[in-house]
Parts: structure tokens; C-alpha cells; sequence
């Protein structure tokens, strides 16, 4: 045995460790690293005799500890100080992730970003952003958003100011004029070189935190609050409003639904009346469900005024009062319900025409669900890996489970689902980027609306599969299967947010009616 003074440098044979197998004195062997789990015994979860049992004491316990436990229970401070060493000759199998690193799981990443596989519409740009912000995601987003998911608190203002710094949440508000004079992600990729598929990226690897309630928390109220200020506010507003919500020093929302409108703009029943002067609206109704409203500074109010509908932006302060809603994933996300009580607003916040505020509305509705598309997709690919690695490590019968052929099925209708998707949304993302921001409403709105119905449908679909892959644990809110309980409990969001599928789907189709030929006939 060596005798370095480092502990962790040790070595020792398998011999020396099976010697430690008493209550009182208990090594342990896991993927060739000792551990002396000694003091820890009687703290285990699963009591005591689980880890005096033959296989487990004083042996390798590998396999046990890996069809029981994730990879990243070991490399928690706790348990990581209960390493004293490492087998003699043996180097570790199961590698530590590195941030930023491209998963090598079959079906685990995109086609564009598996080694040996080409695509015709990513860039070195593209590369560069995906590589620079996946590592961002890795070391800053992901360990607040497992805190937060949990804690139900809002992202940590310190994530929001690294976002800011790195112009991060500008962004996620596509290409555009907003960016001109910015540096980018450090400048691996260029305000005017920036497009559609760059923010794909963005979207895409934000989604692999696998925290639904948080991902809608990560300034989701901005993606659709802010669009209408930047494309419908006065310069002045603009000049106030902008700079203060890409710098994170406020945050906005987009209130829109109400408990008895829900969707149905027509019917909303939030009032804005002018004051005699004319100089303020004085704004009353209600809000329901409005992402990130429990911490918003601003909110983008959709109103029912004399001659129809308008947008105007309120800021918090008299008259204006939150409460969060419960709803199936964490309270991380924001979700309010929102009371405006004669609350007085000056009429430069108007965005748009008065009394035409439906196409202010309507201008970012096929962004936003492409948005939710990507996202989608994204988290749906997530899961096909964490299914993938399950099944070649469980297992059942004596034979890992995925030799039954019924999970090599579940496996052929998620992977077969997600690249489909995958492809649709890259053919529709190239669209968007030859096309002028009109021309995609014009063309672009149904097949959005298909893409997004048919994603959440197989996410859907995906989500019931995989906890039958993971069984128990798959519903269970800790260990294995944790990811997937999580995702098969949240994924429904998707499914309702910016249009239910079945409203979705019938956009899609009288958009087609319209375009239908007079001369065709069977």
C-alpha cells in the first residue's frame, strides 16, 4: 500500500479493502475509487444493513451503487470526503462531467452537434455560441436552477447579472436592431451575424437544466413581455425601459390571460379609462397565471378600452398587487395572479395603436411559440438520454434491461419522435431567417402552430414512456429517476402555453384552407 500523505492518493489492493467490512470499520469500493463509509453507515437513507450486506461490504460495489444512485451523489462535498483512495492499477470508468462537454449518447445531442454528422445550417458561429453558452449553462444557470426548482425562489439576482454581462438575455430576443453595438457572449458571434438559429441555441441549451418551473423563471415573462416595448414603445420608453430589463434591474411580463378569458383576448374583461385631461389611463381588472408576474417591475397589459383593445405598459407601484399561484411545477417560474386597482399609468406607455392592441399581440405570437417549440424538442431529447443510459445500466432478470424488447420499442418511437421534430423545427428556423418579419406571419404562422401541437403531443408521449422505463423511480422526486418524474409532471406546460394543441392545430389548418387553390380538384 502506498503511504503518501495525501489521503486521496492513496492506493490499495482489493484484498486490503475487503478487510474493512464490520459495522465500525466499512470501505467500500465504487468505480476503483475506496471510500471508508465507516461514520457515514448509520446515516444511510436506506439503513445499516444495506451496507453490510456481502456484496456491498468491503466489495465492489459499482454496480449496485449505480442501479441506486446517480453519478452525481458522489461528487457532493459529503460524500466526496468519504474517499481515502484509489484502487492499485485501476483508473475510474464513470468520468465526472465537464462543463460544456457534448454528450456521447447515442440520440443525446442534436444531429449538428454529433461528431461525424453534418448539417447545411450551422455555422462556426453557431459552434462557437453553443460551445461558449453550454458551459455558461453548466457552471452558472444549472446549480441555481436545481436550488430554486426546489426552494421555489426566483433565479438568483447574481445568475441575472452574469446573463446581463454578457448580453445574454438580449439575445433571447432573436436578431434584431436591439443588438447593434453589443458584445456577444464575449464576442463569439457578431450583433449582425446573430440570427434565428443562434437563439435556437440558446433556447435549446437552457432547456437542458431539466427544471421546468425555473426554465420559465430564467426571465420567460422577458422573451414575451419585452417584444412589444421594443417594437411598439415610444423612443423615450424605450430608452427607460429597455436598458434596465437586458441589464436585469427589472424584470417584465406579459399579462394577457385571465380566469375568465383565459385565451380569448375578445373577451377580457381589464378596463383601461382615460382621465378627463387625457394625459393617464387609470387601469382596473385582474390577471391569472402570468409567468414571472410575482417579481416583475413591469408588466404589459393587455386592456379592453372604448373603441376595442389596447397594450399598455403598467410599472409596479400603487395599485398594482401580485399573488402566486400554485401550479404543477415550481414557484420558481413567477406564476401570478395579478389585481390592477385604479392603478394610473401616462398614456406614453401605450404600446402601438389605442384601441388596436391585437396586433401588437399578435406580432409575437409565432416567435413565442417557436420558442416554446425549441424548448420542447430540447427537453424531450434530455430524456431520450437519460432513458438511454438507464436501460444499458439497470438490471432486471439477470440482463440489462434494455435486452427486453418492449423497451427497445418505447426506445424506437422517443428517439424516432424527437429527431423528427429536431428536423421540422431546423427546416422552419431556416425559413424564418430568409423571411421578412411579415412574411412569416404571413407563411410561417400555421406551420408553427403545427410544430409546436406535434411537439408537445410526442413530448406527451415521451413523458408516459420513459417513467415506464424507469418504474417506480420514475415517479418518485429523488434519485434515479428524478428527471423524469419531473418532466412527466411539468411536461403539460408546454402543451397550453401560447395556444392549447387543439387551437393550434385548427390555426394551422384554416391557415391552409385559406391558401387552398380555387381550381384544385380530386
Amino acid at each position: 500500500m502506498a503511504t503518501q500523505s495525501n489521503t486521496s492518493t492513496k492506493t490499495f489492493t482489493r484484498d486490503e479493502v475487503s478487510k474493512h467490512r464490520t459495522k465500525g470499520d466499512l470501505w467500500i469500493i465504487i468505480d476503483s475509487k475506496v471510500y471508508d463509509i465507516s461514520r457515514f453507515a448509520n446515516l444511510h437513507p436506506g439503513g445499516l444493513n444495506v451496507l453490510l450486506d456481502e456484496e456491498v461490504a468491503g466489495q465492489d460495489a459499482t454496480k449496485i451503487f449505480f442501479g441506486l444512485h446517480r453519478h452525481e451523489v458522489l461528487l457532493k462535498p459529503a460524500y466526496a470526503r468519504l474517499q481515502i483512495g484509489t484502487l492499485q492499477d485501476e483508473s475510474p470508468v464513470i468520468l465526472a462531467p465537464i462543463p460544456g462537454q457534448i454528450s456521447t449518447v447515442p440520440y443525446g445531442e442534436p444531429t449538428w452537434l454529433t461528431n461525424g454528422y453534418y448539417s447545411p445550417y450551422f455555422k462556426e458561429s453557431h459552434r462557437a455560441l453553443q460551445k461558449a453558452f453550454r458551459k455558461f449553462v453548466d457552471e452558472v444557470i444549472y446549480p441555481d436552477a436545481q436550488a430554486c426548482e426546489e426552494s421555489g425562489k426566483r433565479l438568483s439576482q447574481s445568475v441575472v447579472d452574469l446573463m446581463a454581462e454578457k448580453n445574454i438575455n438580449a439575445m433571447r430576443l432573436g436578431p434584431g436592431k436591439h443588438l447593434k453595438g453589443l458584445t456577444l457572449m464575449d464576442g463569439v458571434v457578431q450583433p449582425e451575424e446573430f440570427d434565428y438559429f443562434h437563439e435556437m441555441i440558446l433556447n435549446q441549451e437552457v432547456s437542458r437544466i431539466g427544471a421546468r418551473g425555473y426554465g420559465d423563471g430564467l426571465l420567460a415573462g422577458m422573451v414575451i413581455g419585452l417584444p412589444p416595448v421594443l417594437n411598439f414603445g415610444s423612443e423615450e420608453l424605450k430608452r427607460k425601459v429597455i436598458p434596465e430589463v437586458f441589464g436585469g434591474k427589472k424584470f417584465i411580463c406579459l399579462a394577457i390571460s385571465e380566469a375568465f378569458a383565459g385565451s380569448d383576448v375578445a373577451g377580457l374583461k381589464t378596463t383601461a379609462t382615460k382621465t378627463e385631461d387625457g394625459k393617464h389611463w387609470i387601469v382596473n381588472g385582474t390577471k391569472k397565471w402570468i409567468t414571472n408576474g410575482t417579481f416583475a417591475g413591469y408588466f404589459t397589459v393587455g386592456c379592453r378600452t372604448e373603441g376595442g383593445f389596447t397594450v399598455i405598459l403598467v410599472e409596479r407601484g400603487e395599485g398594482v398587487e401580485t399573488m402566486p399561484i400554485k401550479t404543477s411545477y415550481s414557484s420558481a417560474a413567477g406564476t401570478a395572479y395579478i389585481t390592477f386597482d385604479n392603478v394610473k399609468v401616462p398614456v406614453e406607455n401605450t404600446l402601438g395603436p389605442e384601441d388596436a392592441g391585437l396586433i401588437v399581440m399578435l406580432s409575437n405570437f409565432n416567435h413565442e411559440r417557436w420558442v416554446m417549440t425549441c424548448v420542447s424538442i430540447r427537453s424531450q431529447r434530455m430524456v431520450v438520454e437519460e432513458c438511454m443510459k438507464w436501460v444499458n445500466q439497470r438490471e432486471v432478470f439477470g440482463r440489462p434491461l434494455v435486452s427486453q424488447a418492449v423497451i427497445r420499442h418505447k426506445l424506437a418511437g422517443m428517439i424516432a419522435r424527437v429527431e423528427s421534430a429536431q428536423a421540422w423545427l431546423e427546416n422552419v428556423t431556416y425559413q424564418m431567417t430568409k423571411m421578412s418579419y411579415k412574411q412569416q406571419s404571413a407563411k410561417l404562422a400555421g406551420q408553427i402552430g403545427f410544430i409546436k401541437m406535434y411537439a408537445t403531443r410526442t413530448a406527451q408521449e415521451t413523458a408516459a414512456d420513459a417513467v415506464q422505463i424507469f418504474g417506480g423511480r420514475g415517479i418518485t422526486k429523488t434519485g434515479m429517476g428524478r428527471f423524469i418524474e419531473h418532466y412527466h409532471r411539468t411536461v403539460t406546460f408546454d402543451s397550453l402555453l401560447g395556444g392549447a394543441e387543439d387551437v393550434l392545430g385548427d390555426l394551422g389548418v384554416r391557415q391552409a384552407i385559406k391558401q387552398m387553390p380555387k381550381n384544385a380538384r380530386l
